[in-house]
């Protein structure tokens, strides 16, 4: 067991290294990062394939993709004319900080000013990898029970901001939208929670303007 932890600790203080220093380039170079993790089927691409064209004219953006297999998620990304990279992890359940640099070395992009990372989708593993952004964004659909932040407790005292996606279906599943934030809110009170649907629209637009002024000048 303490080798376990050893070997553990050694892989968390490389990953930190490197995260610190991509947290010190994206620093100097203006770029805002944010990495969005949730659960499979949340809701992350589709959040993105909202928030991209409201917010491309405004701020230079890049997206980084993350997936067990396939580009799929990349190639939604790239019909909505903005950089992209996709990371295939071949089975890695999350990113890592060397996966994100090695990405982000292949954008060539010099005036970025947001870098959105879409993580493998887990509420675990990712909750222990620093990859070097300015906040983490976890997305909960309501079609997954109101009690996912008090199963999985970490990733969401690690997150600054929750987007509770899917409210179109609320009538149609067993969820309770105040039950669930209240959870969140008792986990972590200093989440800030956006309740939306990538669907019909609600609640996008103040996700964004919001995610804007995040982005300093």
């Amino acid at each position: 067991m303490n080798n376990v932890i050893t070997v553990e600790r050694k892989v968390l203080e490389k990953n930190d290294a490197i995260a610190m220093r991509l947290r010190q380039t994206w620093s100097s170079q203006n770029i805002f990062a944010a990495n969005f993790v949730s659960s499979p089927g949340s809701g992350k691409t589709s959040l993105l394939e909202a928030t991209i064209p409201r917010l491309k004219n405004i701020l230079p953006m890049a997206v980084i993709e993350g997936d067990v297999q396939t580009d799929l998620d990349a190639r939604r990304i790239h019909a909505l004319d903005v950089p992209v990279v996709q990371i295939v992890t071949n089975g890695a359940c999350h990113l890592e900080a060397q996966l994100v640099d090695d990405a982000f070395m292949r954008l060539h992009e010099k005036n970025i000013r947001l870098l959105m990372i879409e993580n493998v989708g887990n509420l675990v593993c990712p909750s222990s990898y620093d990859l070097g952004e300015n906040m983490k964004i976890v997305i909960v659909s309501v079609t997954e029970g109101d009690d996912k932040p008090l199963k999985y407790p970490a990733m969401f005292v690690k997150a600054s901001v929750l987007i509770i996606n899917k409210i179109d279906l609320l009538p149609y599943v067993q969820s309770d939208l105040t039950t669930l934030r209240g959870n969140a809110l008792s986990v972590n009170p200093s989440l800030r929670v956006f309740e939306m649907s990538c669907t019909t629209g609600k609640g996008v637009d103040e996700w964004c303007a919001w995610l804007c002024s995040q982005v300093k000048d």
